[in-house]
């Protein structure tokens, strides 16, 4: 089969042909790819910036934003069976340990590892081996290309209002900084969970006319004012700030449009978190981190990507343009989300 391998960092991954994964246990579920979504952890990856956490052995597969059709199961396998139409959580884990028992998925401390990101091949692919913890059925005229990036993109951003939801009633406010892959999503499950009054931030334009369609209340472009302009938009600052930027000095414009006693969500990573702790203690300011999200966050997000209220906006490519899908993320040139389909 044809699959996206790195062979070393700071250089493209090459295309291959490889041997079809094969069940190795009798929870394995092999999935034919649909649709793999291109992440800008796929960036990180080949940069080497997750090395040292995870060290996989050179070549493997990319990809763990994975949608498809059930091809095979194994022996103790009753949720899905061949020809089931899957999205499968980035993460299946062992569902034994005090954190998968607690609904913790991403804090196993178990068997669990990500297909794609761990020493595990990736979706990149046109098979991938997964358990069947991590499959979640789908309508059977679900197209996995449309939903593929919700398994890790969405649950990432569902997750994050999904834990806001509590402090979003009415008469708050709530600012998404970046309306990208992550972000567009985040702007929809808002609107779709809370009356809270949605600001959207970006740099570009089509990602702030893009936001206006699909949730956004009211839209301030980055141009080295837009920290000012939420603040005099909020009063002095928002109730909970979603940053899915976090680098490049965006992880501090976050902060400092975060309101007094409000709500400071991570999701992007690359940049330095620096702040005076008399902000924290005069303020009574929050910094929450976030990981992609739990199994039943990509259930509940299917539920509202298959009644149409969340959408994913999508540039497809052929499998064998992967690189052409890498290079024009890297460059700023996908709006919404890049999905590879063998």
């Amino acid at each position: 089969m044809k699959a996206v391998r790195v062979h070393a960092y700071k250089s493209d991954p090459s295309i291959d042909d490889i041997p079809e994964p094969e069940l190795q246990g009798p929870l394995d579920v092999i999935v034919k790819i649909g649709g793999a979504g291109v992440c800008r952890t796929d960036l990180h990856i080949v940069n080497g910036d997750w090395e040292d956490i995870q060290n996989p052995d050179l070549p493997y597969v990319i990809g763990h934003e994975n949608a498809g059709w059930v091809a095979e199961v194994g022996d103790a396998v009753t949720n899905v069976k061949v020809g089931d139409t899957v999205i499968l959580h980035p993460q299946p884990s062992c569902g034994l340990c005090l954190a998968c028992r607690a609904g913790r998925d991403m804090q196993c401390t178990g068997d669990a590892f990500f297909p794609g990101l761990s020493n595990n091949d990736g979706g990149m692919a046109e098979y991938l081996r997964t358990t069947a913890r991590a499959c979640v059925k789908l309508d059977e005229g679900t197209n996995p290309a449309d939903v593929a990036a919700l398994a890790d993109a969405g649950i990432t951003a569902y997750h994050a209002v999904r834990k806001a939801v509590p402090h979003l009633y009415p008469g708050t406010t709530a600012v998404v900084q970046g309306a990208g892959g992550l972000g567009h999503i985040g702007i929809q499950s808002l609107a779709a969970l809370t009356a809270t009054k949605i600001i959207v931030v970006d740099r570009n334009p089509a990602a702030l006319e893009l936001a206006k369609q699909i949730g956004a209340d009211e839209t301030v472009l980055a141009d080295g004012n837009h920290v000012q302009a939420v603040q005099d938009l909020t009063g002095g600052g928002a109730t909970v700030v979603f940053d899915f930027v976090a680098e490049q000095g965006a992880e501090i414009d976050a902060w400092a449009m975060t309101g007094p006693a409000g709500y400071c969500f991570v999701l992007g990573y690359g940049g330095e978190f620096r702040a005076p702790t008399l902000d924290f203690v005069a303020g009574e300011k929050n910094v929450i981190g976030n990981i992609v999200g739990t199994y039943n966050d990509l259930a509940e997000l299917m539920v509202l990507a298959q009644a149409g209220k969340v959408t994913l906006h999508t540039v497809q490519y052929r499998l064998d343009q992967a690189l052409n899908a890498l290079h024009d993320l890297d460059a700023g040139q996908v709006r919404g989300r890049a999905i590879l389909v063998p």
